[in-house]
């Protein structure tokens, strides 16, 4: 096995920099956060032994590190394929990206907000994972996926529609105004 040399050892560190908190954040949308932690570390071994592979003529470095990751998260499932559905408690990691000012008129309670999106299937919280937990426009995402950009879009919207009415009051429950 041939050593690295110190240009491409720079590299790997510059592509850890780059993109380490969008990969996790990916994982954050799906799995906990030791989980998504393990997965992260996965990830980048992998692009550690695989980066004499990467062609950026078949598409942007995000993408790829990303699809790598995405990979992870298949596999991953598979191994827990004993398990019908995601657990509500697999989803903190979104929870601690969350800023303050996403949220104006109204804070989400923890458990609340997993039990939001463990109402969406699998390819939505994958979707939104891509488009605001790594940050992936559309047409990233789309390529990754193998969907077109406007089923994406629709994707988007639809779950976020979803998750906007889970989070109306209730029939007969009137929010107070201050």
């Amino acid at each position: 096995m041939r050593r690295r040399s110190e240009q491409e050892n720079r590299e790997l560190r510059r592509i850890y920099r780059e993109h380490v908190q969008g990969v996790f954040a990916f994982f954050a949308y799906s799995v906990s956060t030791e989980t998504a932690e393990d997965l992260t570390a996965t990830t980048f071994e992998r692009i550690i032994r695989s980066w004499r592979n990467y062609d950026p003529v078949k598409g942007s470095e995000r993408a790829w590190v990303l699809a790598i990751a995405r990979n992870l998260l298949t596999d991953h499932y598979r191994r827990q394929s004993h398990r019908a559905t995601v657990s509500t408690d697999e989803h903190p990691g979104l929870l601690h990206s969350l800023r303050e000012e996403d949220w104006t008129d109204q804070r989400l309670a923890a458990a609340e907000l997993q039990e939001w999106l463990s109402q969406l299937g699998e390819r939505e919280r994958e979707v939104l994972a891509l488009r605001y937990g790594a940050d992936l426009p559309a047409t990233e995402i789309a390529a990754l996926m193998d969907l077109t950009q406007a089923n994406v879009h629709q994707i988007v919207s639809r779950s976020l529609r979803r998750l906007r009415e889970l989070g109306q009051p209730s029939v007969g429950y009137r929010q107070r105004r201050s």
